[in-house]
């Protein structure tokens, strides 16, 4: 996210023969508005700006001044001991324990998937580590503020899939899917059901959180390869997916199918990747209202996202829980229309609005917001 923000920094202009040909104030606002309404799902509409940079009411500001010297300093310790305590219990609990290992050490190779977990570990140590991570992942939403997460599951009659009711015995689904709104998404789906994610191989080398990734069992990506590693990535994908179908000890995997984040009022193109091995999904939305900050992390840096997060007393999290999917025939041979219609009823039950823009589009608006702010 903050490389992103930065792509249009690199070369200020050196004279004002140089600068844009926006005047004054106005001009740099009516040009971030016209952005906006463009690349509306990814746009900020809080209290807060574009870019979390204001301008700020007078109110806000003796707010924000209150929280930083109390609620920001306690938050801020209680959710380090957090993390540290579920450190120290996965390090105790994986203590001569090898990582499980795939098939395929493409690592080795400068390749693009990296497959070391313990996951895959049985027995009462992974049930401790389990249920311990569940625990403190609500116990850390709990000091963000997020005090009650209600939950609704809309009637399964209006929303299976017409392969749904000839099954005799549901089938376990392979994969969760939800809508990426925040990096809070992340600490929901762990508190909620525990599940691997697709992360960039340097998050299994953080302090603390490396560990912490591989007991989840992750599976590392790194994300510079080139086409003969996806193949790799899709591959090691599918595998983990159709192993959470067929067997229920094994790890769920969890994908957030439009491969960003927006401000939550949209739904991006999925990506075909949590659907390619044609098994049952779990759709999830997550919705976070708000009144003063949107938790969404967009055009927001992450220092001053964390920031603004912890000064807010309250923060409101809402969750839908859809029924499981299960595929036709039809969609397990055509990817991209299991994508799509998974994709059309989770923006219908999540009254979201569907955009074609993508990954390539938000590059663009961040890039071109840096720079207006930084020229006027």
């Amino acid at each position: 996210m903050e490389s992103e923000l930065k792509d249009m920094n690199s070369n200020p202009p050196s004279s004002k023969e140089e600068r844009p040909l926006l005047k004054s104030e106005s001009d740099v606002t009516a040009a971030i508005e016209e952005l906006d309404k463009k690349f509306a799902p990814y746009a900020r509409t809080d209290l807060y700006g574009t870019m979390g940079l204001g301008p700020f009411p007078a109110a806000e500001k003796v707010k924000l001044a209150v929280a930083m010297v109390t609620l920001v300093p306690v938050r801020f310790v209680l959710a380090m001991s957090i993390l540290v305590l579920y450190y120290l219990v996965c390090r105790v609990f994986t203590l001569f324990s090898s990582p499980y290992r795939g098939a395929e050490e493409e690592e080795e190779e400068g390749g693009g998937v990296v497959q070391e977990d313990y996951a895959h570990m049985g027995g009462w140590r992974r049930t401790v580590i389990v249920g311990s991570g569940r625990f403190l992942s609500r116990v850390l939403l709990f000091v963000f503020g997020f005090y009650w997460i209600p939950e609704s599951c809309p009637d399964p009659e209006t929303t299976s899939s017409s392969e749904e009711d000839d099954k005799e015995e549901p089938e376990r689904p392979g994969v969760i899917v939800s809508n990426h709104v925040s990096y809070l998404d992340i600490l929901y789906h762990m508190s909620a059901s525990f599940p691997s994610f697709v992360a960039k191989r340097s998050v299994g080398k953080l302090p603390l959180v490396g560990l912490i990734s591989k007991c989840l069992g992750c599976v590392y990506v790194q994300r510079e390869a080139k086409s003969p590693d996806f193949k790799g990535v899709s591959g090691t994908v599918n595998e983990r997916v159709r192993e959470a179908h067929r067997n229920k000890s094994a790890p769920t995997i969890m994908l957030f199918p439009e491969g960003t984040t927006t401000n939550g009022d949209y739904l991006l193109t999925f990506k075909t990747g949590a659907f390619l091995a044609g098994t049952p999904v779990l759709p999830v939305i997550l919705k976070y209202p708000y009144e003063r900050f949107s938790v969404a992390w967009d055009t927001i840096s992450g220092a001053r996202h964390v920031l603004f997060l912890l000064c807010q007393f309250v923060n409101h999290l809402e969750v839908i829980r859809l029924p499981v999917y299960y595929p036709s025939q039809e969609e397990k041979d055509n990817p991209k229309l299991y994508a799509s219609n998974v994709r059309r009823l989770m923006a219908s039950e999540g009254n979201m609005i569907l955009s074609d823009l993508g990954l390539g589009d938000k590059r663009i608006y961040h890039a071109t917001l840096n720079g207006l702010f930084c020229k006027s």
